[in-house]
């Protein structure tokens, strides 16, 4: 058959020229019209006029185009060319916001009925953009080493949103599927000063409609404890021959803060990771040794009992399981959106390794005295955006 083709295409292209090669085109060629939509993207949201246009060619010719939205007639054109271009418009005003369907139809002009189909799925949006916070105005206060929960609403679904606020960006997330409340966690460093500032949220729909919300915080002063640590000259030594360098756990805490899934992977309020007996010391205490100075401890140590089980405070995914040299055994979590938590000073691991999906109260270790530890304790430790904030706080059902 394949060599009839070639046989009949010479002939007829010796007999007749162009025109007979045209004839072949009509009788002998199977190929579909090519055609390429411009102007409206699949799953693309649009308000207002959609000015489209379709191209498209074929071998022989396109005969004919029809074009549907949501099954009814909108374009119906006979082209009868090789290769064409057609503009046409969709006006949004006329159907209602929601999900819409359009069908593309390019017939052949050829002995056989050979047509090319193609759809696409868009949405209409001509609905004004709304917002507003959630929480009255006397809410927006927050101690140093805390996390400014900010939540707002808006009146439809947005393409993104982000809180400026200490001269950098956070994203914000929805609180959960379908909500119509959208949320964001501004972390507060120890160390800022405090004073009232100025926050803006910059939110864009998905057809481009933008609104800004501004509003002040407080930042209130926080009066953190003081402590004098005596570390043995000998465990120290020790731990750092046995664990990697601290400055590498940093550095891999801060990138895995900027991999972190831009979702949220938990829900609801976090726990804390063991059967706590004893809050040995506070997040933000001010400790002084000889072996790092004056520092701010920015996390919570545990007490427990010994061998007790440490588990993950919420929903994650495990992004460090290693031994360093101050945390010693130690396991981070991300959960989304910036959100890390760390616990240190583990005596064995469980079960996990990095990449590992864990679930709120799944194991991640026993608790022990791994690292700089004068003794069995877990080193507790809750970061946003690389800031590391009091984890305490997050165990609230308030926050």
């Amino acid at each position: 058959m394949f060599r009839m083709k070639n046989l009949v295409l010479g002939l007829l292209v010796i007999g007749g020229g162009w025109v007979g090669l045209r004839s072949y085109y009509y009788f002998f060629d199977g190929s579909q019209p090519t055609i390429q939509l411009q102007g409206l993207d699949n799953e693309g949201s649009y308000a207002g006029a959609i000015q489209c246009t379709l191209k498209g060619a074929d071998n022989a010719k396109v005969s004919e185009i029809s074009i549907f939205l949501d099954n009814s007639p909108l374009v119906n054109k006979r082209i009868n060319k090789s290769s064409f271009e057609h503009p046409f418009a969709i006006d949004s005003l006329h159907v209602a916001n929601g999900k819409h369907q359009l069908r593309i139809e390019a017939v052949k002009g050829s002995y056989k009925d050979i047509k090319t189909i193609e759809e696409r799925t868009f949405y209409v949006d001509n609905q004004p953009l709304q917002a507003a916070f959630v929480r009255p105005s006397a809410d927006l206060k927050v101690f140093q080493g805390r996390t400014l929960h900010l939540q707002f609403q808006v009146n439809k679904e947005i393409k993104q949103a982000h809180v400026k606020a200490f001269s950098r960006s956070y994203d914000c997330v929805r609180e959960s599927k379908h909500s119509p409340i959208y949320e964001a966690f501004v972390p507060i460093d120890c160390e800022e000063n405090a004073s009232e500032y100025l926050l803006s949220v910059e939110i864009q729909d998905k057809v481009g409609n933008t609104q800004t919300l501004e509003h002040k915080f407080q930042v209130l002063p926080f009066p953190f404890k003081k402590q004098i640590l005596t570390v043995n000259a000998d465990v120290v030594q020790k731990e750092a021959e046995l664990g990697r360098p601290e400055h590498e756990l940093h550095d891999t805490v801060a990138e895995c803060s900027k991999k972190s899934a831009h979702e949220k992977l938990w829900r609801g309020s976090f726990c804390v990771p063991l059967d706590m007996t004893a809050l040995t010391c506070d997040f933000g205490t001010i400790r002084t040794n000889k072996e790092r100075g004056r520092y701010m401890h920015k996390a919570v140590d545990l007490g427990a009992r010994k061998k007790s089980s440490v588990w993950a405070a919420q929903d994650g995914v495990v992004v460090v399981k290693d031994r360093f040299s101050r945390s010693g055994n130690t396991v981070v979590v991300d959960h989304g959106c910036g959100v890390l938590t760390l616990y240190g000073h583990l005596d064995t691991f469980a079960n996990i390794e990095v990449g590992s999906k864990v679930e709120k109260g799944n194991p991640l270790g026993i608790m022990g005295k791994t690292g700089f530890a004068t003794g069995d304790h877990l080193h507790w430790a809750l970061l946003v955006n690389n800031v590391e904030v009091d984890p305490m706080q997050w165990t609230t059902h308030t926050f």
